[in-house]
């Protein structure tokens, strides 16, 4: 059988003593976690690892005894520590020696109710301070893992989480005052940073004022007032109402009192934060940017002839429809009609542009306010003022699309009467029916006249829609960033960037020395999650979710004549 002993390469040069760590049978593994030193008095030794395994929930004990060959010249120990595995009665002892200046080690186990032959012994050296800081992944696609490599993923488990776990041992360090000495990868002074320790200590009442104020905000959001018409209606169809909402979904996370109980939530929370500060940073540079140089002013002067050369093509696109548009010959009494409907919508459109425009200069710069709430809000809001800008479009399309629908629908049901069926409405079925000469002429003539009629129809509504959908498409992009920005998780991908080790998909080892008579000595590396597997992995959710229309059932809608919207958020019907 082969014993593994896991040995931390920051006690590799510690004085001689004790090994202290835990023993995981079902793997037949030794985690060495500290060395103890001398002097030592062992009843003191037992009783702090049982307080630390009452605390750590993790069962540590002495598995065997180490010696540095320089120590043990001069301090003659050989004798004690070959009796020490009677006094801490564990099976196997493990002894490992480091002989001088040498790259190899000697290792050997003993055990006393055993008649087993000598086991061979790997030792594997890791970072103590990585192991413990990292945090393992399992598999992300598990239908494809096979039961071995799900048993080493549990068994990699069990060694970082008795590392993780042992943080109180890794709180004694040699220059305590107390009867313990221990060599760790923290025993020459546990890390710390004044600066960190001032801003947690500031964050305490930021963090508590921060949550009165959202409280109260949030109260204000509950309340009665924007459940009326008009402000819960705008409060549901603006994305800026959505985005806002969203973001204090995240402040109220980041200032809850409520401590995170496992790496995710607190990876969560940290990704909320980087991301909230990131977005509020490229806010406030869109905002002075645009509030440099009067750069509102220009903004304002050119929107409203931007506004009126759209109207201006969209009249000549009428009259070009009210013509013999392609050489096509359409239905002129409906051909005039539509023109005239929508052109005296265009008309109104422009008066309504023109008796804003004195006031539109002021709405761009408290507009412009609203980019210090974050990039995403300033998206949503271009969002919306780009479906107030082309409401008319919006409206056009509307009309066009529910009187080519009903054309449509009106066939479909005059081709069923043809037939010798009809649709039932309380089965969901077509079934046959008998239809006397009256309903068959008045079918057969109703269904002439909307034949007839339907190419006119059809050229404003594919016209139309197409408009429709490139504004669609707009909006689409815009929202696309703001979930990009909304979703990615910008704190493990710097992680994941700068100290790789803490996002862990699994280990590597490399061969250090290997000779016959000597154990074999391996370092184990962490391998690092990809940055793929990190985005997946904890990726934010957002507000609103991707269209769940596949391009036949959209191409479907489009024929049909069925409205298309340029986003769906969740637990939203549409009309």
């Amino acid at each position: 059988m082969v014993l593994k002993v896991f040995f931390p390469s920051c006690c590799s040069s510690a004085e001689s003593g004790i090994l202290v760590g835990r023993w995981l049978s079902e793997q037949s593994s030794a985690v060495i976690l500290a060395v103890v030193h001398f002097p030592f008095i062992p009843f003191q030794v037992k009783q702090y690892l049982s307080e630390v395994q009452r605390v750590t929930k993790v069962s540590v004990s002495v598995l065997g005894s180490w010696s540095n060959s320089k120590q043990e010249k001069e301090e003659n120990l050989s004798k004690f520590l070959e009796d020490l595995g009677t006094i801490f009665s564990h099976e196997p002892w493990i002894q490992i020696s480091k002989e001088g200046d040498s790259k190899f080690w000697s290792c050997s186990t003993f055990q006393k109710h055993s008649n087993n032959p000598k086991e061979e012994v790997i030792l594997v050296y890791y970072d103590q301070r990585k192991v413990m800081l990292s945090h393992l992944h399992p598999p992300l696609d598990t239908t494809t893992s096979t039961d071995q490599e799900t048993d080493d993923a549990s068994k990699l488990s069990a060694i970082f989480h008795t590392v993780a776990k042992s943080k109180m041992l890794f709180m004694t360090d040699r220059y305590n005052d107390g009867p313990i000495k221990l060599t760790h990868w923290q025993s020459d002074g546990a890390e710390a940073s004044i600066i960190v320790e001032l801003m947690k200590q500031a964050s305490v009442p930021a963090c508590m004022l921060l949550a009165f104020l959202l409280s109260l905000v949030s109260g204000i959001c509950r309340s009665r007032v924007l459940k009326f018409w008009p402000l819960s209606f705008l409060w549901r169809k603006l994305s800026t109402c959505e985005q806002l909402g969203h973001r204090l979904q995240h402040l109220q996370v980041i200032s809850s009192n409520k401590k995170a109980q496992t790496q995710t939530q607190l990876m969560r929370k940290a990704n909320i934060f980087v991301s909230l500060l990131i977005d509020v940073a490229l806010g406030i540079l869109l905002m002075s940017w645009l509030y440099r140089k009067n750069r509102i002013g220009h903004l304002a002067d050119t929107l409203i002839p931007v506004a009126d050369h759209v109207a201006e093509e969209l009249q000549d696109l009428l009259q070009w429809l009210m013509g013999a548009p392609a050489g096509l010959k359409m239905n002129r009494a409906l051909d005039q009609v539509l023109g005239r409907f929508f052109l005296y919508h265009i008309h109104l459109w422009i008066s309504y542009i023109h008796l804003m425009s004195p006031f539109i200069e002021m709405i761009l710069w408290y507009v412009g306010l609203s980019a210090c709430l974050g990039l995403t809000v300033a998206l949503c809001i271009l969002s919306d003022i780009i479906a107030l800008l082309t409401f008319h479009i919006y409206c056009f399309y509307v009309y066009g699309a529910r009187l080519y629908c009903l054309k449509i629908y009106g066939l479909s049901s005059l081709w069923r009467l043809f037939r010798g069926k009809k649709w039932n409405v309380l089965r969901q079925r077509v079934d046959s029916c008998s239809y006397d000469l009256d309903q068959l002429f008045i079918g057969t003539l109703l269904f002439t006249i909307l034949l007839f009629l339907l190419p006119t129809t059809a050229l404003y509504y594919l016209v139309f829609a197409l408009l429709r959908l490139l504004v669609v498409i707009v909006q689409g992009l815009i929202h696309l960033l703001v979930d990009l920005i909304d979703s990615l998780p910008l704190y493990s991908i710097l992680l994941r960037l700068c100290r790789s080790y803490r996002l862990a998909a699994g280990v590597k080892f490399r061969v250090l020395e290997q000779q016959d008579g000597k154990p074999l000595r391996l370092l184990m590396q962490i391998n690092p999650l990809s940055y793929g597997s990190v985005v997946q992995t904890y990726r934010l959710p957002t507000y609103s979710c991707y269209p769940k229309d596949s391009w036949t059932s959209l191409c479907k809608k489009l024929f049909l004549g069925e409205l298309i919207y340029p986003w769906k958020h969740k637990g939203e019907k549409q009309d």
